[in-house]
């Protein structure tokens, strides 16, 4: 999780930290040089606040979209209303999105709350692991059932929309949906055998989604429509970030419509008015200046991927990258759009941590044609009441192939203790021999990145959210006996 920056990134980072939105002359000056503007540059600013604000909502529907683009459910996608179900762990040919996987079975679904309420249907999961987090427009998540919050027993839910009111059936809990547009994100911990994954399956085939006015009779979804025009190739973020500053704030004020802010966004949104973005309208594209346009995307963005280096609760410990402030962001709007962009759909740091590394321990960048170990003391395995896996990607975040098939370790692998309890994990091209092939992750030729996964993370010591756990780091090692 590291970046370079360049001398504009470098201005941009330094302003965020000494002004937010107000900046001095002295400032004003020298990024209005950098940036090419002669005067206004904070409408310019405030343009960008607002581009930013608004990045979760609009990347949201821009996943809908594509996700959604089918006629009857297929591998990672299906129309509206109906429940994805991912059969098996991505394997190294996987290309449909980054950072894959392979420890639990999506079970997912967009679904719009606006007309009427959805009814979710879990079986009993039989004290498996599990959670399906519900995102509303913004990505926050607004509830997650799952075996952390409501136990592993068979439950009903309705989502309903932010303006319904309305009798449930018995039996049927009431979720509030703060947003027409929901994104449930399910996940259904599985160890990959086969045994477990025709487990799994069947669990899968039991999560039921229908509308209310269907709920209790037979249900055949309708078949999805295919729009021609949505492209289904270029990822999401590229999509969302090459839009112009107009079509995008047009967007985003229709989306505005049935997905209303929060409350606590008021004082945002007040500003934003200046430029003709207003909650419940079109957007006034003539209050914002046009030599603006083309530049506010390209900044907005800047200022989003600079958080890296300057935001204080994105932390770096020994080649970790990670924060804990997600899926609840409140008014921290750049935290909201940082995590939208680098990690759509993310969960509240309760139910898990990501944290990533591109570099070891000593600061070099990772390469196959080191030998690493990452070793843990005596009794400090992550510490997770679900589970943790360390994930082996190449450089674009995709799976590696190597000859055992492996793509992340876990105490799945049976580790092997050192005879101190401490346990070496081998992160390396060729086998570390058969003694030790218990705790060998394949890396490949090249460059990689390790992400460290950790579910249902402890609340309290040792604990990741409090600090009181660190991850050990990653350490490059001789080649010896």
């Amino acid at each position: 999780m590291t970046m370079k920056l360049t001398r504009r990134q470098a201005a941009i980072g330094a302003l965020s930290l000494l002004a937010g939105t107000t900046m001095s002359t002295v400032s004003e000056a020298h990024l209005g040089e950098l940036l090419g503007l002669d005067e206004g540059l904070e409408d310019f600013w405030l343009a960008t606040d607002a581009y930013i604000y608004g990045y979760p909502l609009v990347t949201m529907e821009m996943t809908r979209r594509v996700i959604t683009n089918v006629a009857a459910p297929e591998g990672t996608r299906a129309p509206m209303g109906q429940v994805i179900k991912l059969r098996h762990y991505p394997d190294a040919t996987f290309r449909d999105v980054t950072a894959p996987n392979a420890d639990t079975l999506y079970t997912t679904a967009f679904f719009d709350v606006g007309k009427e309420p959805w009814v979710l249907s879990l079986p009993d999961m039989k004290d498996r692991y599990f959670l399906m987090p519900m995102l509303d427009g913004w990505t926050t998540v607004f509830q997650v059932p799952g075996k952390r919050t409501t136990g592993t027993g068979a439950q009903t839910y309705a989502i309903t929309g932010p303006g319904w009111s309305g009798t449930l059936p018995a039996g049927v809990k009431e979720y509030k949906s703060p947003t027409n547009i929901v994104w449930l994100l399910g996940r259904i911990y599985c160890t990959g055998t086969p045994e477990d994954y025709a487990e799994v399956h069947a669990l899968q085939d039991q999560v039921k989604l229908v509308p209310l006015s269907a709920y209790g009779k037979p249900y055949t979804p309708p078949a999805g429509k295919v729009d021609p025009s949505i492209d289904m190739k270029t990822a999401v973020r590229d999509q969302v970030n090459r839009m112009d500053a107009v079509a995008y704030f047009t967007l985003l004020a229709e989306l505005m419509k049935t997905n209303p802010p929060s409350a606590a966004d008021a004082p945002a949104l007040a500003k934003f008015a200046k430029i003709g973005l207003l909650p419940g309208q079109d957007f006034d594209a003539s209050k914002l200046r046009a030599d603006f346009a083309r530049r506010i995307p390209e900044i907005a963005n800047d200022r989003i991927m600079i958080q890296f280096k300057i935001n204080k609760d994105v932390h770096d410990i020994d080649g970790w990258g990670f924060t804990t402030k997600t899926g609840i962001y409140g008014t921290d709007y750049l935290m909201r759009a940082l995590v939208t962009a680098i990690g759509l759909g993310a969960n509240r740091p309760q139910d898990a941590v990501y944290p990533t590394s591109q570099k070891d321990g000593e600061g070099q960048t990772y390469d196959g044609a080191n030998k690493y170990v990452m070793r843990f003391a005596k009794g400090q395995l992550p510490p997770v009441e679900g589970f943790w896996s360390l994930t082996m990607y190449d450089g674009a975040y995709f799976f590696v192939p190597n000859p055992i098939n492996r793509y992340s370790i876990s105490a799945r692998q049976d580790l092997k203790a050192n005879p101190d309890g401490s346990v070496d994990l081998y992160i390396q091209k060729d086998s570390p021999g058969a003694d030790k092939e218990s705790n060998w992750l394949p890396a490949p030729a090249g460059k990689f990145i390790l992400m460290l996964r950790m579910y249902w993370p402890n609340e309290s010591n040792p604990s990741i959210i409090d600090g009181t756990w660190t991850i050990p780091p990653v350490r490059q090692v001789s080649d010896r006996a």
